[in-house]
């Protein structure tokens, strides 16, 4: 099956699903600059499948999607490090870690079949 726009990639759809989560979760939180941080990670993750889709060449869409691929491993960073500072529970931190991995093993893929 040929995609046709971006939001048929299911990494994308994936990382939309992450990011509203995050943003979600941490709305109300004090720490500006956390918040900041990982939602911005975050939105990189979905932001970079688009823009490199829309670049219309597998080179440069392979470039983006290794960008996501280091954004997915921030969120996972930060997911672990909010769960220290008790921003977010266990629970939730374990969702955002399994879906950052989730989508990064797509974004793989992605990767592989462009090569």
């Amino acid at each position: 099956m040929k995609i046709e726009q971006f939001e048929d990639i299911l990494a994308w759809q994936k990382a939309k699903t992450m990011t509203i989560q995050i943003y979600t979760l941490l709305k109300e939180s004090r720490d500006f600059g956390f918040r900041d941080q990982i939602c911005r990670a975050s939105l990189s993750v979905m932001n970079n499948i688009a823009e490199g889709f829309e670049r219309k060449s597998d080179n440069e869409f392979k470039h983006f999607l290794f960008i996501a691929k280091g954004s997915c491993g921030e969120v996972r960073s930060m997911a672990c490090l909010a769960m220290e500072l008790k921003y977010i529970g266990t629970e939730e931190s374990s969702i955002l870690i399994s879906l950052a991995r989730e989508i990064s093993k797509m974004l793989s893929g992605l990767i592989k079949s462009l090569k």
